[in-house]
């Protein structure tokens, strides 16, 4: 008798789920619409620092005190090109590194980096790290998605968790290839139904199939609708 390995792939069981391969599917053409309606558009440095500095600001002010943030967010939009070449090859380092950069100032030096000692936090960030490093066929909007979330719900970073759990969503999308330049402003996606966030991630949280489902949808609207406020979807002057 020939044993079979079966290779378990969550990501893209929930990839599955009833209406997200649509709303992928339609967020993905928001992109490519942006990016490669005549092929890969090149974009502009200034088109980049409108964006990362765009990213920023939402991402700053979706938290309660987006003037503290500030400029631990613009210095965390920064380095996300950088940061995307580890977040699926060495996720715990690249969220450590999103931590330094954007809590700088804010939290002890000595705090930098390092997650909290929470019960069950190490092995939460211990099994995002593991989705992240093996191979999925999920999409990478699901696969940020998952990303997002569990950062935001687990915290491990303290108050910083949220900025991070966005730039992390975004990392993913980078490092996928779906927006190689970081121009598709997926923060300022979520910050336009902000008040609908945390009740999204609650529901998530939950564990429910229903929740889960309904925090991917939300994902995959914020890429669209961030790719719709890109700079880099305006004509060039």
């Amino acid at each position: 008798m020939v044993e079979t390995l079966v290779v378990l792939d969550p990501l893209a069981d929930l990839a599955r789920l009833e209406g997200v391969p649509s709303a992928v599917a339609a967020s993905t053409d928001a992109v490519d619409a942006v990016l490669r309606d005549r092929g890969l558009r090149k974009i502009t440095d200034e088109q980049l620092s409108h964006a990362l500095l765009a990213g920023a600001r939402a991402n700053a002010d979706m938290t309660e005190d987006p003037a503290r943030w500030q400029l631990g967010a613009a210095r965390l939009s920064a380095e996300l090109l950088a940061l995307a070449a580890l977040i699926r090859v060495a996720p715990a380092q690249a969220l450590a590194r999103a931590h330094a950069v954007v809590a700088r100032g804010i939290v002890p030096d000595s705090e930098l980096g390092k997650i909290g000692s929470k019960p069950g936090m190490a092995a939460r960030m211990n099994s995002l790290g593991e989705l992240l490093t093996r191979q999925t066929a999920a999409p990478a909007i699901v696969v940020g998605a998952i990303t997002h979330a569990e950062v935001a719900v687990v915290a491990p970073f303290g108050e910083a968790s949220s900025l991070i759990a966005r730039a992390a969503e975004h990392l993913v999308l980078i490092a996928a290839g779906l927006d190689p330049y970081g121009v598709i402003v997926v923060e300022a996606g979520h910050a336009e139904n902000g008040s609908t966030y945390a009740a999204g991630l609650n529901g998530y949280a939950d564990g429910s199939v229903s929740g889960v489902k309904a925090w991917l949808l939300r994902c995959a609207v914020a890429v669209a609708r961030g790719a719709e406020l890109s700079p880099a979807a305006k004509p060039l002057s």
